[in-house]
């Protein structure tokens, strides 16, 4: 009897090892399952920012480098368009200015002298993302580019946006000038209490005309109008620095959710990763995905390079010799000349081509906008 119990004893003490052995392998595989999934599911965007938020709520779904901040391009529109119908009314009618014609492509093609409603430009600035129709409306409101650019801080920072900063109204490249795809998608979902924004952004063609009957055609440069009958709207971007930029917002059912994108590669993969995001963000309201946030090393060290190698370079500690100084005046004047030579050289070239270069740029961007 009582070594029947001893060894039941044992058999019951090594089928619990068993148990627990295979209970570890088990979780050993689907940790490792779980966590390749993960790696794979993380890194299969290839733009440098992304995030989707349900509208709702304010709800973080899905982000890659949420607070990564990046050129906003022409998604600065929005942000201008929000202003524009806090302070003027879209009937006004607004007088082309000369300093419009200065502006540089994309344009509408609006001429000195031309009498336009508000209306009308905000049309050619969220659907052709015209950068001319951005800066009249700036001047209507504001009275100039410069004096329109603090409205819009103000506006930021009332609604929050801790990582945006502005330098003119239509996204056209400068310093300091940067947003995140957090910040942008509450720009967007912001927008959206206006009907009219509403209305404009979800447009796929317009045909509007000048008060004195001259024709513009406009065509939306958001592709995803097309093909996805549940797109509400969104505004594109396009600068070499910022590569490809889009804010859109999606509703299916009774749910609305918005997705911005920043520094993606080419316009393919930017309306591919949309759609991608898009699915992702419903799928998770569905619980069908779990939310993921995430950040790329990778992508904040690429962006930093230039300012740490430039802190590198011109520390300088201690009280700096006549010699030395003299050289530095004169390495300064080399560097100078440099480029300034480059830019006249920009300029000659940019002057040659004057008479075709609203076409030019058109060509060589047919699936995106400049600003």
């Amino acid at each position: 009897m009582k070594q029947s119990s001893v060894v039941s004893r044992q058999l019951s003490v090594i089928k619990y090892k068993i148990r627990k052995k295979l209970f570890f392998i088990l979780f050993f595989l689907f940790a490792t399952i779980h966590f390749s999934l993960f790696s794979a599911y993380a890194y299969e965007f290839h733009s440098r920012a992304t995030v989707v938020m349900e509208s709702s709520t304010g709800r973080i779904l899905y982000a890659k480098n949420p607070n990564l901040r990046l050129p906003p391009a022409s998604t600065t529109k929005l942000m201008t368009a929000i202003i524009v119908m806090e302070e003027a009314n879209p009937w006004d009618v607004v007088k082309i200015s000369k300093n419009v014609s200065l502006v540089s492509p994309l344009k509408a093609g609006f001429k000195e002298g031309d009498e336009v409603t508000v209306e009308t430009l905000l049309y050619a600035a969220l659907l052709r993302s015209a950068n001319d129709a951005a800066v009249v409306l700036a001047e209507a409101v504001a009275g100039s580019e410069e004096r329109f650019v603090p409205l819009m801080h103000r506006k930021a920072e009332a609604l929050g946006l801790k990582d945006t900063k502005f330098i003119n109204p239509n996204g056209l490249p400068g310093p300091d000038q940067y947003t995140t795809v957090f910040d942008l998608s509450i720009m967007m979902r912001y927008a959206l209490r206006y009907p009219k924004l509403k209305e404009i952004i979800g447009t796929r063609v317009a045909e509007v005309s000048t008060v004195r009957g001259k024709d513009l055609f406009l065509r939306n440069t958001n592709r995803l109008l097309w093909s996805d009958e549940g797109l509400i709207g969104g505004k594109t971007g396009f600068t070499r620095q910022a590569r490809h930029c889009f804010v859109c917002a999606a509703e299916r059912e009774k749910d609305t959710i918005i997705v911005a994108l920043l520094g993606s590669p080419s316009r393919v993969t930017l309306w591919k990763e949309t759609e991608t995001l898009i699915d992702k963000g419903f799928n998770i309201i569905a619980n069908r995905e779990e939310p993921v946030v995430y950040f790329t090393k990778a992508d904040y060290d690429a962006l930093n390079v230039k300012k740490a190698s430039y802190k590198k370079k011109y520390r300088h500690h201690g009280k700096t010799s006549k010699s030395k100084k003299k050289n530095l005046t004169a390495k300064k004047k080399k560097k100078k000349t440099g480029v300034l030579a480059k830019k006249k050289g920009k300029t000659k070239a940019i002057a040659k081509n004057k008479k075709g270069k609203d076409y030019r740029v058109l060509e060589n961007n047919k699936n995106g906008d400049i600003g």
